[in-house]
């Protein structure tokens, strides 16, 4: 385990590599990014033996010392980072070798692997680090190289706009992060994570700090993992290549805020109150997704609220105190959601067209393509015995437990949401009738399919690691939760879920394959509804609105404080006293002999007459 560090450090020295030398090289040095995560991904494994036979382990090096306090450059590993480790190598492995088909005619293809290779590094550094001041150092380094593939096409106005979103977007949770960060070392002197953590459920941190810090924290998470109010940014960051947003939706930029939450989680559990904000925030978020989902006409983003929806629900797990739900839903979700987003790469590349709308009978062009997406969408839907089969029963299960009967109605509403609008865009795009614009389409290459079969059947069969497979092995939850509950089936809850799942997906296939339901009559009849899901519930209005009226109007008044007390007074002013001082001193320099003789004669009346005065006095 000693050797983790080389996973992200393999990747970071691609970065570099890749911008000097590797310009020498052939298509820019551009392999030199695949080879890196190759080599951290075969590092994973030789950690993953090594956990298996001693456990948790840490190592570090001192950074600086200063008094008590002591910073370094430190990894742990448990189950979660290992978990998270083989996610994020492996996925974003499979996204590499299909970039290298899908933008192969990109101008600037190295500096695409370059960048990818340092996204890569950053989230396997957050993944390990061990302590929150290097892991904000990675958790910013997230955000950066995210802000850079998101407006990759910068010559875009739409792509640059949708970069400085998502960048200023959650830098606003990440504000919040530092300052909760930065309570807690107050509080306890440490940024360690898990001194943080004994200290959090013995009770050395007062209550008001610890909710406090943990609230903010959890405002840098939801930023990053698109909750409600922060997730605004992510349908806008679908303007960057469709494999950047297979990275970002599965395996780094999103994921982050879930496993911040799961790797802070015995702190959040001594925070009641911050849990159930947790709790709240994802439920939102979940419903809020869903719905948008199912008035999208862009395949990306149908793709890009689904995620957000799944988002929520990680969050409503881990906000209901179940960290193993919420990791392994992330950890099916990871494959499924990547495979989606590859397949909606592959349908632009062989139609050139990504509007729901104009597409239709792909399965005839473009199968492969179609198979996956299809086992994709399935998944997400969570048809039995899929893997979202398995992580959605588990989630539904954690919902009663930690949070009742109401939280769990509106679970099973987003579930079935959930399979309606994976329904609508699997069949609107790859099933009825050829639309005669897509005659022309093609399936895309072996480079891009092979990595989409992958992740296809591993969205077939990874469910079944929430099982008691093999003796000494209790299953996915058990593995993060040693002293928790093995997976186990509640039959009304997993038939009830089913059940949903099947009708959302039937309701699905009367309205948009056999036209027995009309979606056009519904938006007739319900015309306030439908403008609302099309605006968005008018978030970004009303965001676009305070920023129009308060905060250019407030900075405005700023600008002219600045300007007339700080700049004209305070400073100006400042100089222009000692200027005009000087004008008036320098009157009576004349350079005039004779008036340097009058001003001497009339200094000694002055003084004979003050010194007459005294003595009389």
């Amino acid at each position: 385990m000693e050797l983790a560090w080389l996973i992200p450090a393999m990747s970071a020295i691609a970065f570099p590599a890749i911008l000097l030398p590797g310009r020498l090289l052939p298509r820019g040095g551009a392999f030199l990014a695949p080879l890196a995560i190759l080599g951290g991904f075969i590092v994973f494994w030789i950690v993953l033996a090594d956990f298996l036979a001693t456990g948790n382990a840490g190592f570090g090096i001192t950074w600086l010392e200063a008094g008590a306090v002591r910073l370094s450059w430190g990894i742990f590993i448990d189950p979660l980072a290992v978990i998270m480790l083989g996610v994020v190598t492996f996925v974003a492995m499979l996204i590499q070798v299909y970039s290298w088909a899908y933008m192969a005619n990109e101008p600037r293809f190295s500096w695409y692997f370059a960048v990818h290779s340092l996204f890569a590094a950053a989230m396997l550094t957050l993944v390990l680090a061990d302590n929150l001041l290097f892991l904000y150092i990675a958790w910013e380094l997230v955000g950066l190289c995210s802000y850079l593939l998101i407006g990759f096409y910068f010559e875009r106005r739409s792509a640059a706009e949708a970069a400085k979103k998502a960048f200023v977007t959650t830098r606003i949770g990440d504000v919040g992060m530092l300052i909760g960060i930065l309570l807690l070392f107050r509080a306890t002197g440490t940024f360690d994570i898990s001194t943080l953590i004994h200290l959090a459920q013995t009770g050395g941190i007062a209550g008001g700090a610890l909710t406090a810090g943990m609230l903010l924290i959890f405002a840098g998470a939801a930023g990053k993992s698109a909750q409600f109010p922060f997730h605004v940014w992510l349908p806008d960051a679908m303007e960057g290549p469709t494999p950047v947003s297979a990275l970002i939706h599965a395996a780094t930029m999103v994921v982050a805020g879930v496993y911040l939450v799961a790797r802070l989680f015995p702190a959040f559990e001594a925070a009641p109150a911050v849990m159930a904000v947790v709790a709240a925030i994802g439920l939102v978020t979940m419903l809020l997704g869903a719905t948008l989902a199912l008035v999208m006409t862009d395949l990306k983003r149908v793709l890009a609220y689904s995620t957000i929806s799944h988002l929520g629900f990680m969050m409503l797990a881990l906000g209901s105190f179940g960290l193993g739900a919420a990791i392994f839903h992330m950890f099916v979700h990871a494959f499924s959601k990547a495979m989606l987003f590859l397949s909606a790469g592959s349908v632009s590349h062989g139609t050139n067209e990504l509007d729901i709308r104009k597409l239709g009978g792909l399965r005839r062009r473009m199968p492969a393509t179609a198979l996956c997406f299809t086992v994709g969408a399935l998944a997400l839907a969570g048809l039995p015995p899929l893997s979202g089969f398995f992580s959605k029963d588990e989630l539904l299960a954690a919902v009663l437990q930690g949070r009742g009967g109401v939280f769990l109605a509106f679970t099973l509403l987003g579930a079935f949401l959930s399979a309606l609008y994976m329904s609508r865009v699997t069949l609107l795009t790859f099933f009825g009738p050829l639309k005669r614009e897509q005659e022309h389409a093609h399936e895309s290459p072996l480079l891009m399919i092979g990595p989409m079969l992958i992740l296809a059947v591993l969205a077939v069969v990874v469910g079944f690691l929430a099982l008691p497979l093999v003796s000494g092995y209790g299953g996915f939850g058990h593995v993060l939760e040693p002293g928790g509950e093995p997976f186990h089936f509640k039959v009304w809850l997993v038939t009830l879920s089913s059940i949903l799942a099947a009708a959302g997906l039937t309701l699905g296939w009367l309205i948009y394959s056999r036209g027995a339901l009309s979606a056009d009559a519904v938006r007739a009849r319900f015309p306030a509804v439908q403008r609302v899901l099309e605006s968005k519930y008018y978030v970004d209005v009303i965001y676009q609105w305070a920023i129009d009226h308060v905060v250019l109007v407030a900075g405005r008044f700023v600008a002219l404080f600045d300007r007339v007390v700080v700049n004209d007074t305070g400073v100006n002013g400042a100089g222009a006293s000692v200027v005009a001082s000087g004008m008036r001193l320098r009157i009576h320099v004349t350079g005039l002999l004779a008036n340097y003789a009058l001003g001497i004669a009339v200094g000694a009346v002055a003084v004979a007459v003050v010194m007459w005065l005294m003595t009389t006095a």
